[in-house]
C-alpha cells in the first residue's frame, strides 16, 4: 500500500507562521504534525512508501525533512508557487498518481491531509477499509450547521454504505461529517481520472469520494475519537496545548 500525502497548500490562515513555512512540518510538542500522522500508520506495517504532494514554495523544506524515517518518504512538487495558481487537492491527487505510475490500480492508496491530528489510531481504520473491501472513509457526528457547511457531509445506511454525500452543503443534508481521510480500493484508483473528467469538484479532496460514492460502494468509518482541525493560529495553540498530553495517555 502506498500512502498520498496532501501538503500542497499555503496554509494562509495561519500566517506568519506559515508564510514561508509548510503547515504539516509545524511541531505539537517534540514532532511535527506529519511525524504524528506516519509514526502511527508505520504501526500497521502495511505502507511501503509514503507520497508527499506539495507546492514548489515548499518542496525544498519537505526534502530535508523526510530523510532518515522508516518507511521511505518521496516528495513531489507539483509546480505551483501561490494560493491562487494551486491545483486544488483532487488534482494533486491525480498528479501523484500519474507521477508514481500508480494509476493502474496495482495497490491500495491511504489518502490523507497533512494537517489534521487524531487521538486515535488510524490503523483501526485501515483494518476496517480492508475487511469491507471497498474504498472507506471517516465520520464523525456534528451538529452545528456552519461547521457542516464547509465540510463534506454524508448519510449512510445501517451497514455504513454512504448513501448520499455533498462536499460543503448550503444545506446539510445530513449531520455524518466526512474528514480528509480515505482509503482507496485498488479496483477503485483508475476513477479520480475519470471523476475529475466528469466534473467532480477538484479543491477539496471529499468532492472525489462525493462522486465516487454514486458509482461504487463506499463505507464509511465511525471515529472512535476525535481530529485536531489545524485550520488557523486558535486550533494550532489548542493542539499543541492539549495533544502531546493527550497522547501521553494514550
Amino acid at each position: 500500500m502506498k500512502c498520498i500525502i496532501l501538503a500542497a497548500g499555503y496554509a494562509t490562515r495561519l500566517y506568519p507562521l506559515t508564510e514561508n513555512f509548510p503547515k504539516p512540518l509545524l511541531k505539537v510538542g517534540e514532532k511535527t504534525i506529519l511525524d504524528w500522522l506516519i509514526d502511527d500508520i508505520d504501526r500497521s506495517g502495511k505502507v511501503g512508501e509514503y507520497i508527499v504532494v506539495t507546492n514548489h514554495k515548499f518542496a525544498p523544506i519537505f526534502e530535508e525533512w523526510a530523510p532518515g524515517h522508516r518507511t521511505p518518504i518521496r516528495i513531489l512538487d507539483d509546480g505551483t508557487s501561490s494560493n491562487e495558481t494551486r491545483l486544488g487537492a483532487v488534482r494533486d491527487i491525480q498528479f501523484a498518481l500519474d507521477e508514481c505510475s500508480l494509476g493502474k490500480g496495482e495497490e491500495d492508496i491511504l489518502v490523507i491531509a497533512g494537517d489534521n491530528l487524531l487521538d486515535f489510531s488510524l490503523v483501526s481504520f485501515i483494518d476496517y477499509a480492508i475487511s469491507k473491501g471497498t474504498t472507506s472513509v471517516m465520520r464523525f457526528r456534528e451538529d452545528r450547521p456552519q461547521v457542516l457547511s464547509r465540510s463534506g457531509v454524508a448519510q449512510v445506511d445501517g451497514n455504513d454504505r454512504i448513501i448520499l454525500m455533498e462536499e460543503k452543503p448550503s444545506v446539510p443534508k445530513g449531520n455524518w461529517c466526512i474528514p480528509p481521510f480515505y482509503f482507496y480500493r485498488k479496483e477503485d484508483v483508475h476513477l479520480v481520472s475519470e471523476g475529475i473528467e466528469q466534473g467532480c469538484g477538484v479543491d477539496a479532496p471529499g468532492s472525489f469520494i462525493s462522486w465516487l460514492s454514486a458509482t461504487v460502494p463506499v463505507h464509511a468509518f465511525l471515529m472512535p475519537g476525535r481530529r485536531y482541525d489545524i485550520g488557523n493560529l486558535e486550533s494550532y495553540h489548542k493542539a499543541q496545548e492539549e495533544y502531546p498530553a493527550l497522547m501521553k495517555e494514550a
